[in-house]
């Protein structure tokens, strides 16, 4: 199974660069013509958040939207799916940020909680605790 990169699901979903949307498009089309899905490393799904948020500006909701989405399309295939799923409930409902949603639920799917932290905002996430300074 062919993988896909960042930029790739950037230029698919933000749709700012004619030509690199008609290529991953043509990449996708041809994926999906031989009965292939593309495959999204769970690194690719955490640095596509932070572009979204950092790069476009995408509101908090916006951003869980678009990788809800994404999950949710038939041509792609994500690494720790389930624990991406989780990572966005706990991003949704907390103050953490998706990065540290995304390493409890995948510290939790690994059966290694709680995942110990200096960060404030994700000591507050089920399944993680803040180590006291």
């Amino acid at each position: 199974m062919p993988a896909v990169d960042t930029n790739v699901l950037v230029r698919y979903v933000i749709q700012d660069d004619a030509k690199q949307l008609a290529a991953a498009k043509r990449v996708f089309q041809e994926c999906i013509g031989q009965g292939l899905t593309l495959f999204v490393p769970v690194t690719v799904a955490l640095e596509l958040e932070w572009v979204l948020r950092s790069r476009f500006e995408l509101s908090k909701d916006e951003s869980v939207g678009v990788l809800s989405n994404l999950l949710s399309a038939a041509e792609l295939t994500f690494e720790s799916e389930q624990a991406l799923d989780v990572a966005l409930h706990l991003y949704r409902t907390s103050s953490a940020d998706f990065a540290d949603c995304l390493h409890v639920a995948l510290a939790s799917q690994a059966g290694e909680l709680p995942l110990w932290t200096f960060d404030r905002r994700a000591g507050n996430v089920s399944g993680a605790r803040r180590i006291a300074r």
